[in-house]
């Protein structure tokens, strides 16, 4: 079973910014002359970590990290202000335009899936192929199962500690509940829910109980900015139209893709995988029988590897 590449550190940062209000950080690691991937992380609002520069052979490809608008070192932190969907696929573009890059490979998990999709969806010249892990298609009846029922379910004591912040009065509409206090004044309010919200989405996102993670997400700059950012674009439908990813997935009829998927992910259900394989056929579904949502878990991280691997025979042959 493949494990990730060895840790290494960055080349090049820098700051850019996008507008008068958002400057998001870059980084690049790996070869300056490889074939550009970028990793698109997920949340929205988690920011990327040193283990993402993981996933790819430093030696062939250039990889390219970011954290989107309010996320990571991007600032200002957890802000609302302008983020956005397409905000932050012509952000994507800046980014590709700043770096000099002509096509690039796309690596996104989670939330990552949702806007490598819709970027590829808008700029399919631009791409040269689609990893995705946990896809997350942003349908209401996404969002309402792991923040209303569902997911409840599976992981009940969980739940009891998430819904806690909420009075009974409020607990119909959780994601209402939850944004209401994520952008209000009481800076203690805020910051408690928040913790709620990202720790409730660390104890669902592996089949084995994951400390390190649940640890990383309950991270006050962390929880905030995920907390904040994800119901910001969950109340507003992701700034997505109405089954937007697979109603476009036409477009991505030409670029090649791998999708992969925890048979028991339990964030975003697998049907979200097969949908989204029954509207683009020609991508590879692997299906991980053993696994979560996590792209560190092992039967994940495994297929991961292997993927870009394959894309670098791919994108070899083709160079």
């Amino acid at each position: 079973m493949r494990t990730a590449y060895p840790p290494i550190h960055p080349y090049r940062e820098q700051q850019l910014s996008v507008d008068d209000l958002h400057t998001l950080h870059i980084e690049e690691c790996g070869n300056p002359n490889g074939v550009p991937v970028l990793f698109v992380h997920g949340g929205p609002g988690a920011g990327f970590t040193t283990a993402d520069r993981c996933f790819f052979d430093p030696e062939f490809y250039r990889i390219i990290l970011f954290d989107q608008r309010g996320a990571g070192r991007s600032t200002p932190h957890a802000e609302l202000s302008r983020n956005s969907t397409d905000l932050l696929v012509a952000d994507i573009e800046a980014i590709r335009c700043e770096l000099g890059v002509e096509r690039w490979l796309l690596f996104g998990g989670s939330w990552g899936s949702t806007l490598s999709l819709v970027y590829a969806e808008t700029h399919p010249e631009r791409v040269l192929g689609l990893i995705l892990r946990g896809i997350f298609l942003c349908r209401p009846e996404d969002v309402s199962w792991f923040y209303q029922h569902g997911c409840s379910r599976v992981f009940p004591d969980a739940w009891l500690e998430f819904i806690a912040h909420i009075p009974d009065a409020e607990r119909h509409d959780l994601l209402t509940a939850f944004h209401r206090r994520l952008i209000g004044s009481n800076e203690v309010e805020r910051l408690s829910a928040a913790r709620a919200w990202s720790t409730w989405e660390g104890k669902c996102a592996t089949l084995d109980p994951s400390p390190a993670l649940v640890e990383r997400f309950a991270n006050a700059h962390t929880a905030l900015s995920l907390a904040r950012i994800e119901a910001h674009y969950f109340i507003n439908d992701s700034f997505l139209k109405p089954n937007q990813i697979l109603r476009d997935a036409h477009r991505l009829k030409d670029i090649p893709g791998v999708i992969v998927h925890g048979r028991y992910d339990m964030v975003c259900p697998v049907d979200q995988a097969f949908a989204l394989h029954e509207a683009w056929p020609t991508a590879r579904l692997q299906i991980i029988r053993d696994a979560g949502h996590a792209s560190g878990e092992a039967g994940i991280l495994d297929a991961l590897i292997h993927a870009t691997d394959e894309f670098r025979g791919l994108l070899g042959r083709g160079a």
